[in-house]
């Protein structure tokens, strides 16, 4: 009861944001192409990152947009620079955010761009060519951008002002949003009400394996009527279809941070020191302890921002455990590059773990790419 009580000042002023744009009181803006948008009522670690390069992969892939310009649009959270942005990939962390970069490296073709002005960023990446006379592009750096025929928004759901073509949200299978608390007892920064707004649902961080019967417990805990797990589709309480996916993350061989200088015969070592910076590394921590001893662990705040003394602790690690390989994550990597003098001793052994999402079947993956792409299809 307690719970209820402090928190009904947090609940009341979503609610009453909501009915403000149900009703139309608040208006929401279409972008001029078409847009997905990818996000989560939770507060980090539900998988945005690889579900967007997965989108991406899926669009780059498709007869109807392969050829088109594909751009993404992220906030850049916690970069240091302002307004519109075009990520470059010789840049870093400090000034697009890690996710943003990380992207714009392994997507050399899609054009990475962070805005905090989602309406903004948009109309920037449609029209190009108002970055050379907008006050408000001035401190852009980058200006020589193709126009987007279509836009992922990162993290956009809770950005009502954008509405979106089609909108994906993640729940994380370890964090169910009906067993979870609003902000700042819980870790929801949305009511779980909002899901029904979602056109696909991706349960993530699964197990490899679910049975029917779970699958629809979950259809059932996310307010949704008559699923079936041949279609992946079921109904919300007003009615409308929705479309419910279950995920997985799936791990690669790792790869050098410090390319250059890295000594690859530490890939075969059998000793492990792990830094990570992100919200949960508990799968990453199962997955390589599978094939290594982990000597040392060192969990940081997500998003995290490396200073020598982090570095010190991590070489620490190192001299008590000279034949042990280091690891990290994609997005820590990003970070960690940002880092002045990084020794050479640790350059020479620091490794990132490369991670991709998969369905839990090639029927659910057939469902997404047909969902996702009749949406996005100009007759839709």
């Amino acid at each position: 009861m307690i719970d209820k009580i402090l928190l009904f000042p947090y609940a009341i002023t979503l609610a009453i944001r909501d009915l403000f744009y149900r009703k139309g009181w608040k208006k929401a803006r279409k972008a001029e192409v078409p847009t997905v948008s990818v996000g989560n009522i939770t507060v980090g670690g539900t998988g945005k990152t690889p579900h967007v390069e997965m989108i991406l992969r899926t669009l780059l892939q498709s007869d109807d947009w392969a050829y088109s310009n594909i751009a993404v649009l992220s906030r850049g959270y916690k970069r240091k620079t302002k307004g519109f942005q075009k990520v470059t990939r010789e840049g870093t962390a400090a000034l697009y955010g890690d996710e943003p970069l990380q992207i714009a490296k392994k997507f050399p073709s899609v054009t990475v761009a962070v805005d905090k002005d989602r309406i903004e960023g948009c109309r920037f990446l449609c029209h190009p060519d108002e970055l050379q006379t907008s006050k408000k592009a001035r401190k852009c750096a980058d200006k020589d951008i193709p126009a987007a025929g279509i836009i992922v928004l990162d993290d956009a759901f809770q950005y009502r002002k954008l509405k979106a073509s089609v909108n994906i949200v993640l729940v994380d299978f370890y964090r169910p949003v009906h067993k979870d608390m609003l902000l700042p007892l819980g870790h929801l920064r949305d009511l779980p009400g909002r899901l029904r707004d979602a056109d696909i649902l991706i349960v993530t961080k699964c197990p490899p394996y679910m049975d029917e019967w779970e699958k629809g417990k979950w259809a059932a805990n996310l307010g949704l009527r008559n699923y079936s797990t041949a279609t992946c589709k079921g109904r919300t309480a007003d009615g409308r279809e929705q479309t419910l996916l279950f995920s997985y993350i799936g791990y690669r061989e790792m790869k050098p941070v410090f390319s250059d200088e890295a000594d690859l015969r530490y890939m075969y070592a059998r000793r492990l020191v792990l830094f990570t910076g992100i919200a949960k590394d508990t799968p990453l921590r199962n997955y390589l302890s599978d094939k290594y001893k982990i000597v040392k662990h060192f969990h940081f705040p997500d998003h995290h921002k490396y200073t020598h003394a982090d570095i010190r602790t991590i070489l620490s690690a190192v001299h008590h455990n000279p034949t042990a390989v280091v690891a990290t994550t994609e997005k820590d990597a990003q970070r960690i590059v940002d880092t002045k003098k990084v020794p050479a001793e640790l350059k020479e052994r620091i490794f990132q773990v490369p991670i991709d999402v998969n369905f839990l079947s090639e029927s659910e993956k057939a469902v997404f790419e047909t969902t996702l792409l009749g949406f996005l299809h100009p007759e839709a």
